[in-house]
C-alpha cells in the first residue's frame, strides 16, 4: 500500500528528504505523497523512512491504494528502470553537447 499524509501534518520538512523515491512533495497546505511513486521504501529500507522520522505520526497507510509487497517491489523495479533511463539520456545529451562543442 502507498502511504498518505494526514491533516495533522505540521509541515516540519523532515519527511521529504527521507523519501528515496521522491514521492513526497509540498502540497497547497501540507506535504503529500504521490502514490505512483510510494513503495513504502520497499527496495531501499526495511521500514518507511518518512514514518520513522515523522514527529507527529501523521503518515498512515493509504486505504485508497492497497498494494501487496509484491506489487510494491514491482513498482520499485519500474521506478529504478525509469531513473536509469533518465540518467542514460542525460549522459547521452552531455556527450553530444561535448562532441558538438569540440567540433566533432
Amino acid at each position: 500500500m502507498a502511504l498518505m499524509i494526514t491533516d495533522e501534518c505540521i509541515n516540519c520538512d523532515v519527511c521529504e528528504p527521507e523519501c528515496p523515491n521522491q514521492a513526497i512533495y509540498l502540497g497547497p497546505e501540507i506535504y503529500q505523497i504521490d502514490p505512483a511513486k510510494c513503495t513504502e521504501c520497499v527496495g531501499h529500507f526495511d521500514a518507511p523512512q518518512c514514518v520513522q522520522v515523522c514527529p507527529v505520526s501523521c503518515i498512515p497507510v493509504d486505504p485508497g491504494h492497497a498494494e501487496s509487497q509484491a506489487t510494491l517491489w514491482q513498482k520499485y523495479q519500474r521506478l529504478q528502470k525509469q531513473v536509469q533511463t533518465q540518467r542514460l539520456s542525460a549522459s547521452q545529451a552531455s556527450s553530444l553537447a561535448a562532441a558538438s562543442d569540440s567540433g566533432a
